[in-house]
C-alpha cells in the first residue's frame, strides 16, 4: 500500500445563507452581463489584434457591421488570412507546463489541417464520427421502441440555444421554483423535483436514449457482462436519462460504496461517465464534420460563412468535462470504469496506465486491480470500521490532478490539460494550480474556461475536507481566458464570447446527504438556463442503530437568525449544560462538536473556566493521540473535546466515556450511533444533544423526517428518546 500522507488541514467555513441574494448585487450583476454582450467579443478581438496585426481586420469588419456597413470581398478574404496567421503566431507565445497547441485553421491544405486537429479539439481520420455502416451493426441491438427519426441530439439542442437578456436577468435572480415531481425509480421514499416542464418522459422515447449508437451498444454489453438483465428499467439507465437532459442535478441521497452501497454507487457512476463520454465524442464529431466541410470547400468559402453560427462548434480550450473527487482511491475507481465503458474503437491503447496504477493504485498488482472495488480485502488492522477501511485504506491522497485525452490511437492518461478532453482532480489539487497561476505570470488555469459538464461526486466527503476549495474552483470556471491558446476565434461559440458560458454549464452534485453549504453552491453558483432537478427523500433515521439503553435528551435552543446561531448555542451551553458538568465529580465527559470553529470557541471557553479537559481535534499530532486517550481513560482529564473530522479521519475507540454531550449534531448520520455507543454501560447512561430549528437537515437524518418536523415545530423544547 502506498505510504499514507499527512492529511491536509481543513479550515472551517462560516455558515452559508440559503436562497438569499442581495438585491443590489443582483441588479448590478444583471446590468454587467447585459452590457457584456457587445463588448466581451470586441475586447477579446482587440486583445488578440494587439498581438497580431491581421486580427484587427476582423475587428474592423465587426465594427462596420454594427454600423450597418457591408464588407467588401477583399475584407472577407483578409479575415480568413487573419485567422490563419493568428493560429501560426501562437507557437511564438510564452507558455508553461500546460501549453496549448495550435488549432486547426481554414486556408491550410487538407493534410495539414487533419494533422493539427487532434490537439485542437478535433481528430484525424481515425476518430471520425460514426458512419452509416457503423449504425447498421447497432440498429439491431436491444433498444427502446422508437422511430430512428426521433433521435435528436440533446447536446445540439442545449448548446445551440440563444439566451435573451430577459432569461439572463431571471437566472441572476436565483429564484428557483420546483414545479413538478416524479417518483424515483425503485425507491419508495424518494422523488425527483424539477424546475420548468417535466422532461423525463420525453427522454424515454429517444432512440438509444440520445447516445451515439456504438457507445450505447458497448454500454449495453458492459451491463449484461456484469449480470444485468433489465437494462431499460435499471437505475443507471434511469439516472443517465436525467443527466442527458443537461439540467443541473443534485442527488444527495446516494448510498456510497464504502457504506455497503457499491451497486447503487456504481450505477450512478456509470451513468455520468456514459453521459460525459457521449458529450466528448459528440462534440468532437461535430468539429470533425465542420473541419471536413471547410477543407472540402476551402476554395469557395468566404469569411462570412466561417463566421456563421453553423461552424461555431468549440470553446476557448479543449477540456469539456471536469470531475471533482475527494480521494485518489476514488479517482482510480472512476478512471478504471471510464476505460471499461469506452468503446473498443477509442481505447485500442491506453498510455501511461502503469504509471496511473502506481500513483493512484491501492498497492495491489495491476492484475489484481481488475477485481471489484467492493471486494477489497480487510486490512490487518481490523479494529477500524469497514467503511473506514474501504474509504481510506485504498489510497487516501487528497492532492491530485490528471488529464485524459482521447486520440485516434486510444486513451492518453496524464495528457497536457490543454489537449485533454476530461480533467479529473481533487479540489485541493486544482486550488494548488490556481494558486500557482496567481503567483507566476507564465502559468494560468485557462483550461477551466470551457468546462461544459462539471461533476462533483462524493461531495459529503469533501465537506470533511475544505468546502471552500470547491467553491473557489466552481467560481473559477467559464471565465474569459488570459491567452488565446491556439483557439480559432471564428469557431468559438458566440455565448462563450459574450461571457455567458456559465449559463450553459451543467453541474451534477452527488453525495450521501446535503447541508447548507452544498445547497448554497447549487442555488447560487449553478445557473444553467435549462433548469434544475433534485432528489427529495424521506429519512427514516438511525436511532435503531443505538445498541445500548441510553437516554437521549434533545434540548432545543432558540435563535433569531443564522448570524446569531453560534452565540446562542454557546450561551445555552454555558448557562444550562456546563454548570452541571462543573458541579459533578464524575469524569469521562465527552463533548462532541461538528466543526472546527465550534471546537475553538469551546476550547477558549473551557480555558476561561479553568476546566480539566483534553483536546482531540483533526489537527492533533499522531504522537499525541495515545497520550490524550490515556489521560481521558484514567480520569486525569475530566472532559474530552472531540471533533467530527477527528472521528472521520482517525476513528479511534475512545474508552472511559461516562457522559456524552453532543454540542452540535454530526454532519454524517452514521457517526451519531457510533458516538452514543461509546458510552460505557451503567445504570444511568445519558446523552444530551443541543439543536435549533436551523439544524433540521441534520436532525431529520438522525431521528427521521417525521420526528424532526415535530421537534422543530413543537412548542416544547425538550424531547427524550430511550
Amino acid at each position: 500500500m502506498p505510504k499514507r500522507k499527512r492529511l491536509t488541514p481543513r479550515a472551517q467555513e462560516a455558515p452559508s445563507r440559503n436562497n438569499e441574494v442581495n438585491e443590489d448585487f443582483e441588479l448590478e450583476e444583471a446590468k454587467e452581463v447585459a452590457n457584456a454582450e457587445p463588448t466581451m467579443y470586441d475586447s477579446l478581438l482587440k486583445k488578440l489584434g494587439s498581438r497580431n496585426a491581421t486580427v484587427a481586420d476582423a475587428l474592423r469588419r465587426r465594427q462596420r457591421e454594427e454600423q450597418g456597413e457591408t464588407d467588401t470581398d477583399d475584407d472577407a478574404e483578409s479575415d480568413l488570412e487573419s485567422i490563419s496567421a493568428l493560429e501560426e503566431s501562437d507557437d511564438d507565445d510564452d507558455g508553461n507546463d500546460d501549453k496549448s497547441p495550435a488549432s486547426d485553421i481554414v486556408g491550410k491544405d487538407k493534410n495539414q489541417s487533419t494533422e493539427l486537429s487532434e490537439d485542437a479539439g478535433s481528430t484525424d481520420d481515425g476518430d471520425d464520427a460514426m458512419s452509416d455502416t457503423d449504425e447498421e451493426d447497432v440498429s439491431r441491438v436491444d433498444q427502446p421502441l422508437s422511430d430512428a427519426s426521433s433521435m435528436i441530439s440533446n447536446l445540439h439542442n442545449h448548446l445551440s440555444h440563444k439566451l435573451a437578456s430577459t432569461e439572463i436577468n431571471s437566472l441572476l435572480k436565483r429564484k428557483w421554483r420546483y414545479s413538478w415531481k416524479m417518483p424515483a425509480l425503485n425507491t419508495s421514499n424518494s422523488c425527483w423535483r424539477g424546475t420548468g416542464e417535466c422532461f423525463i418522459e420525453d427522454l424515454e422515447t429517444k432512440s438509444y436514449y440520445g447516445l451515439k449508437p456504438r457507445l450505447y451498444k458497448h454500454w449495453l454489453e458492459s451491463y449484461k457482462a456484469l449480470g444485468g438483465t433489465q437494462f431499460h428499467q435499471s437505475k443507471q439507465r434511469s439516472f443517465y436519462s436525467i443527466c442527458s437532459s443537461y439540467y443541473d442535478i443534485m442527488h444527495h441521497f446516494k448510498k456510497p460504496f464504502y457504506l455497503k452501497g457499491s451497486e447503487e454507487d456504481s450505477n450512478i457512476m456509470d451513468a455520468y461517465l456514459i453521459h460525459s463520454l457521449n458529450h466528448i465524442i459528440s462534440s468532437r464529431d461535430l468539429m470533425v464534420k465542420n473541419e471536413r466541410k471547410l477543407a472540402k470547400n476551402q476554395d469557395s468559402v468566404d469569411a462570412e460563412s466561417v463566421d456563421d453560427d453553423a461552424y461555431r462548434d468549440r470553446g476557448y480550450t479543449r477540456p469539456k468535462v471536469l470531475i471533482l473527487l475527494p480521494l485518489a482511491g476514488i479517482a482510480r475507481r472512476v478512471v478504471k470504469r471510464l476505460i471499461q465503458l469506452t468503446p473498443s474503437k477509442h481505447k485500442a491503447n491506453v498510455e501511461n496506465l502503469e504509471r496511473f496504477y502506481e500513483e493512484f493504485g491501492s498497492g495491489r498488482s495491476e492484475s489484481k486491480d481488475d477485481v471489484d472495488d467492493s471486494q477489497i480485502s480487510k486490512s490487518k488492522n481490523s479494529r477500524k470500521p469497514p467503511d473506514f477501511q474501504a474509504l481510506f485504506e485504498d489510497n487516501d491522497n487528497d492532492h491530485f490532478t490528471i488529464g485524459i485525452k482521447y486520440t485516434n490511437r486510444g486513451i492518453k492518461l496524464y495528457g497536457d490539460f490543454y489537449t485533454s478532453d476530461m480533467i479529473i482532480a481533487s479540489p485541493l489539487g486544482l486550488i494548488t494550480k490556481i494558486g500557482e497561476a496567481e503567483v507566476a505570470k507564465e502559468k494560468d488555469v485557462d483550461y477551466l474556461s470551457s468546462i461544459e459538464i462539471l461533476i462533483i461526486d462524493h461531495a459529503d466527503v469533501m465537506l470533511m475536507q475544505n468546502w471552500s476549495h470547491v467553491n473557489t474552483v466552481v467560481q473559477q470556471l467559464n471565465g474569459l481566458p488570459s491567452k488565446q491558446h491556439g483557439a480559432d476565434i471564428m469557431r468559438i461559440r458566440s455565448w462563450y464570447l459574450d461571457g455567458q458560458a456559465r449559463f450553459y454549464r451543467q453541474t451534477i452534485l452527488l453525495g450521501s446527504h446535503t447541508n447548507p453549504e452544498i445547497n448554497a453552491l447549487f442555488n447560487q453558483h449553478c445557473l444553467n438556463y435549462r433548469g434544475k432537478v433534485k432528489l427529495e427523500s424521506v429519512h427514516k433515521g438511525v436511532l435503531p442503530k443505538i445498541l445500548i439503553q441510553a437516554r437521549q435528551i434533545y434540548e432545543r435552543f432558540d435563535t433569531e437568525s443564522i448570524a446569531e446561531a453560534d452565540d446562542a448555542r454557546l450561551k445555552y451551553f454555558s448557562e444550562k449544560v456546563f454548570p452541571k458538568i462543573k458541579d459533578s465529580v464524575q469524569h469521562g465527559v465527552m463533548i462532541f462538536v461538528s466543526s472546527y470553529f465550534e471546537f475553538v470557541r469551546l476550547r477558549n471557553y473551557l480555558k476561561s473556566q479553568d476546566a480539566s479537559f483534553c483536546l482531540f481535534g483533526e489537527y492533533i499530532k499522531r504522537n499525541a493521540i495515545s497520550r490524550v486517550r490515556g489521560q481521558f481513560f484514567r480520569g486525569e482529564k475530566k472532559i474530552m473535546l472531540y471533533t467530527e473530522r477527528a472521528h472521520f479521519y482517525y476513528r479511534y475507540k475512545i474508552r472511559g466515556v461516562k457522559t456524552v454531550i453532543i454540542y452540535s449534531l454530526p454532519e454524517r448520520k452514521e457517526f451519531y450511533p457510533e458516538i452514543v455507543n461509546l458510552l460505557e454501560e451503567s445504570d444511568d447512561m445519558n446523552c444530551r444533544i443541543l439543536f435549533s430549528r436551523l439544524d433540521q437537515l441534520r436532525l431529520e437524518r438522525i431521528v427521521g423526517s417525521t420526528a424532526a418536523k415535530r421537534m422543530v415545530d413543537s412548542e416544547k423544547g425538550v424531547f427524550v428518546f430511550a
